[in-house]
C-alpha cells in the first residue's frame, strides 16, 4: 500500500537532487566526504495560507519545479522508504529555470 501525503498551508514536500560524486578533474569524491544537496524537486504543495480577510493565497511554487532552499531547512521526513524535505514555501530561496529534474534523486 502508498502512502498519500498531502501538505498543509504553505508546507512544500521536497526531494533533494543528487549532486555529482566526480570533480572536473575525474576524481571520485566519497559519500562521506560529501554535503547533502541544497538542490531538490518539489514533489507537492500546499493549497496555500489565508490572508487577513479570509482569501487562500496560492504558493508560487508547483510540483515539478527544481528549487534551492537552505542547508539547514526544512525537516527530513521517510515515507514509503524515500527521504523527503518538508518546509515552508519562505524557506525556499528560489526556483531553478530551464532545469529538468534527471530523476536522479538521493
Amino acid at each position: 500500500m502508498s502512502v498519500k501525503f498531502r501538505p498543509l498551508h504553505d508546507r512544500v514536500v521536497v526531494k533533494r537532487l543528487a549532486e555529482d560524486t566526480k570533480t572536473a578533474g575525474g576524481i571520485i569524491i566519497p559519500d562521506s566526504a560529501t554535503e547533502k544537496p541544497m538542490q531538490g524537486e518539489v514533489i507537492s504543495v500546499g493549497p496555500g495560507t489565508r490572508d487577513e480577510d479570509g482569501e487562500r493565497v496560492a504558493l508560487d511554487v508547483k510540483a515539478g519545479d527544481i528549487v534551492l532552499f537552505g542547508k539547514w531547512s526544512g525537516t527530513e521526513v521517510k515515507l514509503d522508504g524515500n527521504e523527503l524535505l518538508i518546509m515552508k514555501e519562505s524557506d525556499i530561496m528560489g526556483v531553478i529555470e530551464g532545469k529538468v529534474a534527471a530523476k536522479k534523486a538521493a
